[in-house]
């Protein structure tokens, strides 16, 4: 068992520095920013809980504010490996055209089923979501920006993470870890409301962290975001500050 588990740690290891290579390797631009994030779980009873969430992401050179997240949901527990949830996010982003700037709020209804694949102590969680976005149409009039109406499209998202625990402990309930995840973005309909592709964006992600009990976690890491655009791809190089909530 001991030596699966460290095959299976050689796998990831080799998995996330193989992403990070090959879109990094495909970028047209490379931007560095600042992402602090926050993830709670609130159980209401023993199959339903409430999921939020909240991000501040910088833009390129933590220069400005470049996005406000705010989501949340409703989870049903099906069992202890899967998870069922429909929610509403908001996302206000800084849109740039030529030299002006100004905010505007896109809203996205969701859906996702979460499957957790136990290893041992290790854990291995899989996650599927639909988002239905309303993109707001920006447009440049008068050297002001101008919201034109919305944009419907929707998007699919395959994410999978590992939580990798230095102790031997089982279940781990306390220590330090190493976690590891990939989220790969694909859109659905409309493709021409974003970048006018099938592929969106990618995000590979290491981090470090600390599980204070089995209700907190904090970790820091770094991420690269590779995203297709219509005529420029970036990789945006990601410092994350997390922490994770179970309430």
């Amino acid at each position: 068992m001991r030596q699966h588990q460290n095959n299976y740690k050689a796998i990831w290891i080799v998995f996330f520095l193989f992403s990070v290579l090959c879109f990094s390797l495909g970028a047209q631009q490379h931007q560095f920013s600042g992402w602090v994030s926050t993830f709670k779980t609130i159980k209401l009873d023993k199959k339903h809980s409430i999921h939020i969430d909240a991000q501040l992401r910088s833009n390129d050179k933590w220069i400005h504010m470049q996005s406000l997240l705010l989501r949340t949901g409703v989870n049903f527990h099906v069992n202890k490996h899967l998870t069922l949830t429909v929610g509403y996010a908001f996302i206000n982003n800084r849109t740039v055209k030529s030299t002006v700037s100004r905010y505007f709020s896109e809203h996205r209804l969701w859906q996702q089923i979460i499957l957790v694949q136990p290893i041992k102590n290790i854990s291995l969680q899989h996650r599927f979501r639909y988002e239905e976005r309303f993109i707001p149409r920006v447009i440049l009039t008068n050297n002001k920006l101008v919201k034109d109406g919305s944009l419907f499209a929707t998007r699919l998202r395959y994410f999978v993470r590992s939580v990798l625990p230095f102790t031997k402990a089982s279940p781990f309930t306390k220590g330090s870890y190493a976690a590891l995840q990939n989220e790969i973005f694909v859109n659905i309909s409309n493709a021409n409301a974003t970048n006018n592709n099938f592929f969106d964006q990618n995000r590979a992600y290491a981090a470090i962290g600390y599980r204070f009990s089995k209700l907190f976690d904090t970790e820091i890491g770094y991420l690269n975001q590779y995203i297709k655009g219509k005529t420029l791809n970036t990789s945006n190089n990601v410092i994350q500050l997390a922490t994770y909530v179970r309430l």
